[in-house]
């Protein structure tokens, strides 16, 4: 809000910063943008002038058996992956704030490592190693390695969550007779339930999305939506590939409103606890 007391100077730095932030905005959405009209154009190219406005590249999606067995696979990989990620992230981040051990900045660097290395690197590692076992092209494999991937986000957001966690009612409910498997079912799991699930949307996130590592790892009875829409690119550019991005990006939408839901029932939780 401008105050009336601004000289001209502050003023236009005012305009300026809130201008600038808005061409960034811009910059950062407008090529996620472009795509949606062109999942609804009558034309066979992804071009511009739009010839008309059609939904067959969403009846083309829906009716081809390539690209629902992708989304199958997708649905079936990203679920799965992100319940080992929750599971092992919530187990990883309660230890590392609790515990002291000399160490624990280094343990982790390694658990959240698998966000920094880069991700091409983590698939020809996986490939190496699953591929001597037999499992270089099935599900268990791909689940596995997306589990990988996933379980830093959780860890992050658990951790966060547990920094303004009152440690004082697990003591309560432990002097109350409760268990440490009750105390923690009944008192610690409610309270760290929003950076819980907000670490596991970031999983499910990040192996839906995967396309690297899938490639490795993946054959084509295990290709991924994005997999899919990659090897679309490469041999047949069709708008299909539109419709599938569009719909991609109104999943990450509504990933991102459940997010920040997620993040303020955590602050209404934290001034409870206060």
């Amino acid at each position: 809000m401008l105050s009336p007391y601004m000289s001209p100077v502050e003023r236009l730095w005012f305009y300026s910063l809130r201008i600038l932030c808005g061409l960034i905005l811009l910059f950062l959405i407008l090529p996620v943008l472009v795509i949606i009209p062109l999942s609804f154009n009558s034309g066979s190219f992804l071009v511009y002038p739009l010839q008309g406005f059609s939904l067959q590249w969403y009846q083309d999606f829906f009716a081809s058996a390539e690209w629902m067995r992708a989304l199958r696979n997708s649905i079936i990989v990203a679920p799965a992956a992100t319940v080992l990620a929750m599971v092992f992230g919530t187990l990883a981040a309660i230890g590392l704030t609790r515990g002291n051990f000399p160490g624990k900045a280094l343990v982790m660097a390694l658990v959240i490592s698998p966000m920094v290395v880069p991700v091409v690197i983590i698939g020809v590692a996986s490939y190496l190693f699953f591929a001597p076992l037999g499992l270089g092209n099935s599900f268990f494999s791909l689940i596995v390695v997306h589990a990988v991937l996933g379980v830093p986000f959780v860890i992050i957001t658990v951790s966060a969550t547990l920094q303004g966690f009152n440690h004082n009612l697990v003591r309560a409910a432990a002097s109350l007779g409760a268990s440490p498997l009750t105390a923690f079912r009944r008192v610690t799991l409610p309270l760290i339930a929003p950076g819980v699930i907000s670490g596991a949307l970031f999983a499910f996130a990040t192996s839906f999305d995967e396309v690297v590592v899938t490639l490795f790892l993946a054959g084509p009875e295990q290709a991924t939506l994005p997999r899919q829409m990659f090897s679309g690119i490469r041999e047949n550019l069709s708008p299909t590939i539109a419709a599938a991005a569009t719909l991609l990006i109104g999943f990450s939408v509504v990933l991102l409103l459940t997010l920040e839901w997620l993040r303020g029932r955590g602050e209404k939780l934290r001034t409870a606890q206060v």
